[in-house]
């Protein structure tokens, strides 16, 4: 009995550290995997207007009473980033101040636009004015607009469109965290469709490099061995 009692305390510890040895090896294949994977840029989406074509001009209203017109070519010469957000939406509510100090950066060549719907009742209007009293965005326009989404067509939130101030869309997807909404301007400032486009043609142009380098590397050792003085044997 003490036997088999010893057996199994055995055979059981050999399960313990092998398990332990798996979970180590996967944790660190996840690591390495982590390194090599691209950063993700926003989600683009397959509806809506597309990207490269002239966006229709809307005539809104910001919660405040001013007019405001979004699309088309801008008379200010300013691109327009169009952030979709919510007082439902807590991912939404961290994300803004991450909106505002990146625009903040762009602002000569780029306004900040908050955008929301579901206004339809006084309770909800009231929900919509005390929302950016806290967000901190009452000097930004706040549009409060079904047709401005559905135009877009907005389905989930964060979401954020980029229109440059020729009228053209230059950018649109769903955005969670800086990196995303950092992609929407670099993919207008490289005019590619998606950032995963730009990262793919940045490592294509790595390769190329590579490739470049090895062979001017292989070249010059083939003309150093070319040019070495051959070796004189004197005899004594």
């Amino acid at each position: 009995m003490t036997d088999a009692l010893l057996v199994s305390n055995i055979i059981l510890w050999i399960v313990v550290v092998g398990l332990s040895l798996l979970v180590l090896a996967l944790a660190r294949q996840v690591g390495i995997l982590h390194e090599r994977v691209a950063p993700a840029g926003a989600l683009l989406p397959t509806s809506g207007p597309k990207v490269g074509e002239l966006t229709q001009a809307l005539e809104l209203t910001t919660l405040d009473g001013t007019r405001l017109t979004l699309g088309g070519e801008n008379s200010a010469r300013l691109a327009t980033f169009i952030l979709f957000i919510s007082p439902t939406c807590p991912v939404c509510k961290v994300l803004v101040p991450t909106a505002k100090s990146l625009i903040k950066s762009e602002q000569s060549r780029i306004q900040l636009v908050f955008a929301s719907d579901g206004a339809d009742t006084d309770r909800e209007m009231t929900q919509h004015k005390s929302y950016i009293k806290d967000l901190k965005i009452t000097d930004y326009p706040y549009i409060i607009s079904q047709q401005l989404g559905m135009s877009y067509e907005v389905s989930k939130l964060p979401f954020a469109v980029l229109i440059g101030s020729d009228g053209i869309l230059k950018s649109k997807g769903l955005v969670n965290t800086r990196e995303h909404m950092e992609s929407l301007i670099e993919s207008m400032d490289s005019e590619m469709v998606s950032i995963q486009e730009f990262v793919g043609r940045t490592e294509r142009a790595r390769g190329e490099n590579a490739d470049a380098d090895a062979q001017h590397k292989t070249a010059a050792e083939k003309s150093v061995k070319v040019h070495e003085p051959a070796t004189v044997e004197q005899s004594s």
